[in-house]
């Protein structure tokens, strides 16, 4: 009524919804309702903390991050607002395979049995590699993250899927972290199986470890990074070059994801606040 009054007379709009006009009037000239107050002013900083999420936050890590600040309010009541603003969190999407067996291949044990599980850091990592694709060609990338804080620890980018894409990950995850007979759990691709990789982890102290062949359930952890990767960036996103795409990922895993990202498994702290933490204690 109060859009349209401009238009038609309030009379006429009371008599056809069945109100009194000196029902609207007060109503109108009413103020808004502490608890609507408090809602709008909540809505703000749920905006607020969805943007800086780059939109990929959904009411479970808003709560967190409102709790963080000290803000006390319930699950519910976020998600409500959310679903009355417009605001979602990213929705996951279906992978594509990108492990080629390679048969005269050698595997390595599997030291994993599906326990992924650690202590403390750098007792086991997992490996895995996914696809970017751009407007002229696909980028492939390669990681390590370490079970203990879910953090990637290390990993590479190239338009090829040959052994020296995992071997550049590696080095990077050794060169930071320095391990001391850590566990690399990975698929059986051609890249972990070459003789030139298994011959660097024997270099550095390194532990291969595969899963069995077509059970992505044998390499989940990293399948649930590369789920929130691509969900959160790769599809929310479109990469007209490699160096767009290899700028976005770099930011997406170095200045979001490790430093920043609350993560459900590590109490919605992210890996590094969760490693601070742990060394803190």
């Amino acid at each position: 009524m109060k859009t349209n009054q401009a238009v038609y007379a309030v009379t006429t709009m009371c008599r056809l919804l069945g109100v009194s006009p000196s029902g609207y009037h007060a109503w109108s000239h009413r103020p808004r309702s502490l608890r609507a107050q408090g809602d709008e002013a909540l809505l703000t900083q749920i905006r607020a903390i969805h943007s800086r999420s780059r939109g990929t936050y959904g009411a479970p890590r808003i709560h967190a991050e409102l709790a963080a600040s000290g803000t006390r309010v319930s699950r519910k009541r976020i998600a409500r607002l959310m679903r009355e603003a417009g605001l979602e969190g990213a929705s996951r999407r279906r992978r594509y395979c990108t492990t080629v067996r390679d048969a005269s291949g050698r595997q390595a044990p599997d030291l994993v049995e599906r326990n992924f599980t650690a202590q403390s850091r750098d007792q086991l990592w997992v490996a895995d590699i996914t696809y970017v694709p751009t407007d002229s060609v696909f980028l492939y990338l390669a990681v390590v993250v370490d079970v203990w804080s879910r953090r990637v620890v290390g990993w590479a980018m190239e338009t090829h899927l040959r052994t020296e894409l995992v071997l550049e990950a590696l080095e990077m995850a050794v060169a930071r972290r320095r391990p001391v007979k850590v566990i690399h759990h990975s698929d059986q691709g051609t890249q972990y199986t070459s003789l030139a990789f298994g011959q660097r982890c024997r270099e550095a102290g390194v532990r291969p470890s595969m899963g069995s062949v077509g059970d992505c359930f044998d390499n989940a952890l990293c399948e649930s990074f590369f789920a929130t990767l691509e969900c959160e960036l790769l599809d929310r996103q479109r990469f007209r070059t490699p160096l767009e795409a290899r700028s976005a990922v770099f930011d997406f895993l170095e200045g979001w994801y490790n430093t920043r990202r609350r993560h459900s498994a590590l109490g919605y702290l992210s890996p590094v606040q969760f490693e601070k933490r742990a060394e803190a204690a």
